[in-house]
C-alpha cells in the first residue's frame, strides 16, 4: 500500500476551508470507488464490484454530512489544482494504482481501509497544525468519524479469509491492444 501520510502542505485556516477540503476528499472517494467498481465489472469480478459500490454509497453519506454542515455557508471555490494535498492527491486518492482485476473482497476492504487511515492522518494533521479552535474541534470530530470507519472495515474484513499466495496469477491475463 502507499504512504499513509498524505496531508496538506500548509495548515487549514478556517472552518469553511476545512469543509471544502472534506467535500473534495469525500467526492474523490466516491468517484474512485465507482471507478473501481466499473473496472471490476469489466473483468467480471462482480462480488468486488458490489463491495466497491457499497463503499461509494457510504462515502456518499459523508458528502451529505459535509453539505449539511456547510449549509448556508459560502465555501471557498477551490479548483482541483488549488488543493494542497501532500503528494498531489487527496488522502483517499491513489486507489486505482493499488487495485488488481483479480482482487478479492478482502483486498477491496484493505484498499478502502488504507484510504480511511490516510483520511484519519489528514484530519489529525489538520487538528495539530490549525490555529483556529473551531477548525481543531471539527478536525478532531472528523478523525473520530474516520477511525470509526476504519474499525467498521476491519470488522467487515474479518468475514473474508486473507487470500493465499498466488491469488493474482492468471495464465491468460488481459492484454491491451492498440
Amino acid at each position: 500500500m502507499t504512504d499513509t501520510s498524505k496531508h496538506p502542505l500548509r495548515s487549514i485556516r478556517s472552518a469553511d476551508e476545512l469543509l471544502a477540503y472534506s467535500l473534495a476528499l469525500e467526492t474523490e472517494a466516491v468517484d474512485r470507488f465507482n471507478d473501481l467498481a466499473d473496472q471490476m465489472e469489466v473483468h467480471h469480478n462482480y462480488e468486488v464490484a458490489d463491495l466497491f459500490r457499497k463503499l461509494a454509497k457510504i462515502e456518499g453519506l459523508h458528502i451529505d454530512n459535509v453539505k449539511q454542515a456547510s449549509a448556508g455557508k459560502e465555501l471557498p471555490a477551490l479548483m482541483a489544482w488549488e488543493f494542497e494535498w501532500e503528494g498531489g492527491e487527496s488522502p483517499e486518492g491513489g486507489l486505482m494504482e493499488e487495485a488488481h482485476y483479480l482482487m478479492q473482497p478482502w483486498h477491496a476492504i484493505e484498499l478502502a481501509m488504507h484510504g480511511e487511515q490516510r483520511a484519519v492522518e489528514f484530519f489529525r494533521h489538520v487538528a495539530e497544525t490549525a490555529e483556529d479552535e473551531t477548525v481543531v474541534k471539527m478536525a478532531l470530530e472528523m478523525v473520530e468519524e474516520e477511525e470509526e470507519h476504519v474499525a467498521l472495515l476491519k470488522k467487515w474484513q474479518e468475514r473474508f479469509p486473507k487470500p493465499e499466495e498466488g491469488w493474482d496469477e492468471d495464465l491468460d491475463a488481459p492484454v491491451l491492444m492498440e
